[in-house]
């Protein structure tokens, strides 16, 4: 045989079934000025500390540039574990400071929760639809996804039964301002399910990166601080991304002394420790309660925008048309007419300037192609506006 005319390379069979993120590719598509894009999950670069984060690497480098130059410890920078677990002790969950890892963005904490529970064929089970980095993360481990149906009040607790959660390593789920639906769990649903979980011994990662963007009503008790009640295992995933900025790659997890033990096993096998400079110049941020006075403003852009969004919604899409209404968060979930296929509306919508997510690749099974999401957080009101005048003339054509 040719030498030349083999294949450079062996993949794994691991390899071999890994896709891209179907966002990550429409972004590619989206970057040109003029596109109106509700398509990424993105933070506004309006609420960027840029300022706070400049002093803070500065001060960092003057004061202590010899510790945030060197390795670190795997598990992370201890004053920041300590705000950590001082944060949700504060919130209700009585955290310890070796009960948290710090990670290299929350996704990173996903990838080490799938290594540590996920063998091929296990069983784990995701909320309808559910988080596309999450189900893009498990599925590299091969497992069986199976999906609890949720419902416009977010995942249902009563279907979680014995067939579904039997042999199941974990359930993953998002309580706060969904995504992609941005749909919240109410506290009785929380109770509700944590009495499942503990019940048949499933332990429940809650992913939280958006909790802190509340901007209507009052903020509902964390898993984790419900967890003591009712005696379920509850593993927590945090982000700096969307209060801080994401460009930092910094998050946390939160779990019991001996799987942080473990995950940390993991963690030294991918990356060693998180990046000193980064946890230090965060912690400096943060350390004085800086969140406290940062986070309204942010609330406050979103609130606007996401208003702004829905009325646009409400004056332009026809009737058929249903959409979430969330309290806090970044997205809008929006579910046509059936039979509109809405990766080939996108099509027709990048033609027009106009962008956003199909809903298929966010479920595990059985995809709904009539769904959207949209973001608004990093589009102007005016833009909203023509944006969604744009899709509705698309949608009434398709209907």
């Amino acid at each position: 045989m040719d030498q030349s005319s083999r294949p450079p390379f062996t993949y794994s069979e691991r390899s071999q079934g890994m896709t891209s993120s179907a966002i990550r590719e429409i972004l590619k598509i989206t970057q040109q000025a003029e596109i109106i894009s509700f398509a990424g999950g993105l933070p506004s670069p309006d609420g960027f500390p840029i300022e706070e984060v400049r002093s803070a690497y500065a001060r960092v480098l003057t004061d202590a540039p010899r510790v945030a130059l060197q390795y670190g410890p795997t598990e992370g920078y201890a004053p920041l574990r300590q705000w950590v677990a001082d944060d949700l002790t504060a919130r209700g969950a009585k955290v310890s400071a070796d009960e948290v890892l710090i990670v290299s963005g929350s996704q990173q904490g996903l990838d080490l929760l799938g290594k540590a529970f996920i063998d091929p064929g296990s069983r784990i089970l995701v909320e309808t639809p559910s988080y596309l980095g999450a189900l893009q993360s498990f599925g590299q481990y091969q497992p069986e996804i199976d999906s609890v149906p949720s419902d416009e009040g977010g995942l249902d607790p009563e279907r979680l039964d014995a067939d579904l959660c039997t042999h199941a390593r974990f359930l993953y789920a998002l309580p706060n301002f969904q995504n992609p639906t941005g749909r919240t769990l109410s506290r009785s649903r929380r109770v509700k399910l944590l009495e499942c979980a503990a019940r048949f011994g499933l332990p429940v990662i809650e992913d939280d990166p958006y909790g802190d963007l509340r901007y209507t009503g009052q903020a509902e008790p964390s898993l984790l601080s419900l967890s003591r009640e009712t005696g379920a295992s509850v593993i927590r995933l945090g982000s700096f991304s969307k209060v801080l900025a994401p460009g930092m790659r910094l998050g946390y997890l939160v779990a019991p002394r001996e799987l942080i033990g473990k995950l940390a096993q993991f963690k030294q096998a991918s990356d060693l420790h998180t990046a000193m400079l980064t946890q230090m110049a965060v912690y400096e941020v943060i350390k004085n309660g800086f969140l406290e006075r940062h986070l309204p403003r942010v609330q406050a852009l979103y609130r606007e925008q996401c208003r702004v969004m829905l009325e646009a919604l409400d004056a332009e899409f026809p009737q058929s048309a249903q959409w979430t209404r969330p309290l806090g968060g970044m997205f809008i979930w929006v579910k046509l007419a059936a039979g509109i296929d809405c990766h080939a509306l996108l099509a027709r919508a990048i033609e027009h300037k106009v962008a956003f997510v199909p809903g298929a690749p966010f479920y595990a099974r059985a995809p709904e192609m009539n769904t959207m999401r949209l973001s608004f957080v990093t589009v102007t009101p005016e833009r909203i506006r023509e944006g969604i005048a744009r899709l509705a003339t698309l949608i009434k054509a398709s209907g």
